[in-house]
């Protein structure tokens, strides 16, 4: 096959967005929370771990602990029990009291709204920034790249690259800005309920037509 140009590659990304917009009209962040804190637990919470699972996880955690304060105060142990069916339970409670710990010193408490600085915290990389910022507060800073993203950036062939962060400059330079945080749901969307990771259903996949590995497989 000729390799596709770019501008081809952009105007096959315009179909995808329009096609995932139709497909999945609802598409949001699944992690249940009410306010930008308790996404910033429940993101670093989700790491090797469901959304699912962290649900029912920070259904008590978040009725304990309401401040960035409660958090520090809680004793660690009593944190790690909390969380310990999210899996490395320690890692991430330790995380988390340290987060909230410098959030309580630099912050007043307050999650910030700055790639640059919620990338300072423990725990927390670009793509729990990104979830936070475009979740929380509305703003278009990156495209979160998790696993579904990464999987389907490189099937539908809007990135040949291996790496998140490379990935994510892909998505950056063909998704229109204002879809950077409606794009990562629309592909997790996707990547949950069509194009499973070991038997994608292709021949029922709203994007066959624009897709390049299911052209192969069909």
């Amino acid at each position: 096959m000729p390799r596709e140009s770019a501008a081809a590659c952009a105007a096959r990304a315009a179909e995808i967005c329009r096609a995932l917009s139709r497909a999945y009209p609802d598409a949001h962040c699944e992690l249940d929370f009410t306010t930008p804190l308790e996404l910033l637990v429940a993101t670093i919470l989700s790491a090797q771990c469901t959304d699912k699972r962290v649900n029912i996880v920070t259904k008590e955690l978040f009725r304990v602990c309401k401040t960035a304060a409660d958090f520090v105060a809680l004793p660690i142990e009593q944190l790690e029990e909390l969380v310990r069916t999210t899996g490395f339970f320690r890692a991430k409670a330790k995380n988390i009291k340290a987060c909230c710990a410098a959030l309580v010193a630099r912050h007043a408490g307050e999650v910030p709204r700055t790639m640059e600085e919620l990338t300072q915290l423990a725990g927390v990389g670009r793509k729990t920034a990104n979830v936070v910022l475009g979740n929380a507060y509305g703003m278009n800073v990156g495209v979160v790249v998790d696993t579904h993203v990464s999987r389907l950036s490189q099937r539908l062939g809007l990135s040949k690259a291996t790496t998140p962060e490379k990935i994510e400059a892909d998505l950056m330079r063909l998704i229109p800005r204002e879809k950077w945080a409606l794009f990562s749901h629309w592909l997790i969307w996707h990547g949950r309920r069509r194009c499973v990771a070991r038997k994608p259903r292709c021949t029922e996949c709203e994007l066959a037509k624009l897709c390049p590995a299911a052209n192969n497989a069909l």
